[in-house]
């Protein structure tokens, strides 16, 4: 099993629940068995009155978590094409299960999202409820380059940016550091990569019988007092208002063409997210549009509910597969897209993405908002 699981006491009988990702190999990315080991373990200490906390991190200096095994899904998909793998239904119903237990979890879950934070792993650091990124962080939702979308959750985190950065981010995959994961409310705190034992030590020594909220509050903000020097530079805020404007378009078509405009502009950051996009999925672009305008008004349930939807869909249609290849299994980087025109995707295959894919109920329909 990739993944190790430990118990550190405290004071008073308390423990310090730790989990870490141990697949450092494929910079830790969630597999199904993983997925329904850390929801057995979470679930147990749920009910432990001596577990206190939850510490969520990833081995490895390169990544907290770089997504989910797209390889095995696609290899399945593959396998079966134009239908629904069982390997898919049961991913991602136990990736969003997981993701919304996090999200609801009744104890403090700090994640520590050093290095390489995408897909998947964006899903576990935005459910945590103390959301830790370092200098090293890499924050990004690269699914344009596999012709998926931003799921995990990303249909919510995503249409709450300010003005268009949302979207922008979405439709580029472009790379977040930890001042902008700050900045747009994807981050709580920023530590140095060295104070990942100074955090363990400082939860072991507090009191958690008493005013636990305050002192977990005072030892956090000693630590980031401690590396406030070290946060990078923002990239995104800064750049919201030309953002904005070139995103005030009506229509994904529209919002494709004008960023790609961007790729010879003389700000390189902007012109290497326009050069994301332009190798993008097309499909994928429509995708994101329609997902970030339908998420506005969803609760947190709602927004797995459609994401389950959309994800089978995508396994059920060819980009996915074929971007997956091109990108992470061949690695010729040469997607041949069965849409390869953003004027020419058809409507009906994008609303389709958004329809049942299961027989009867809805797998996630017991997930619930309080």
């Amino acid at each position: 099993m990739d993944l190790n699981f430990e118990e550190l006491s405290a004071g008073n009988g308390a423990r310090i629940g730790i989990v870490s990702l141990n697949a450092e190999k494929t910079l830790n990315a969630l597999t199904l068995p993983m997925l329904e080991a850390l929801a057995g373990k979470f679930d147990a200490w749920a009910q432990d009155d001596r577990v206190v906390c939850v510490v969520l991190r990833g081995e490895g200096e390169k990544a907290f978590c770089a997504g989910g095994d797209v390889r095995s899904l696609v290899q399945a998909c593959r396998a079966h094409p134009g239908e629904v793998p069982d390997l898919a239904a049961r991913f991602f119903a136990a990736e969003y299960r997981f993701d919304y237990r996090l999200h609801t979890y009744p104890k403090p879950v700090i994640c520590w999202g050093h290095g390489y934070v995408l897909g998947g792993g964006m899903g576990l650091l935005q459910a945590s409820s103390i959301r830790i990124v370092t200098p090293s962080s890499r924050l990004a939702m690269p699914e344009i380059t596999i012709g998926l979308y931003p799921d995990v959750g990303a249909s919510g985190f995503l249409s709450r940016m300010p003005g268009k950065l949302g979207l922008f981010l979405g439709l580029t995959g472009a790379q977040i550091n930890a001042r902008d994961a700050l900045d747009l409310d994807l981050a709580d705190r920023c530590l140095r990569d060295d104070q990942y034992e100074d955090l363990l030590d400082g939860l072991l020594q507090l009191n958690w019988q008493e005013q636990t909220p305050m002192q977990l509050n005072s030892l956090l903000k000693a630590l980031e007092h401690d590396a406030r020097d070290t946060v990078p530079a923002a990239q995104w805020l800064p750049r919201r208002t030309a953002i904005d404007a070139q995103l005030d378009v009506s229509d994904a078509p529209a919002a494709w063409h004008a960023l790609v405009q961007w790729q010879r502009h003389d700000d390189l950051l902007l012109a290497k997210a326009a050069g994301n996009l332009a190798k993008g999925c097309p499909l994928t672009a429509h995708l994101i549009w329609a997902q970030l305008a339908r998420a506005r008004h969803l609760s947190l349930a709602q927004v797995f509910q459609m994401e389950y939807s959309m994800s089978l869909n995508c396994c059920r249609h060819p980009e996915f597969s074929e971007g997956v290849r091109a990108r992470l299994i061949d690695k010729d980087n040469q997607p041949h897209w069965h849409w390869p025109d953003v004027d020419h995707v058809p409507q009906a295959v994008v609303e389709a993405h958004f329809g049942k894919a299961w027989e009867g109920r809805h797998p996630l329909a017991d997930l619930c908002d309080y």
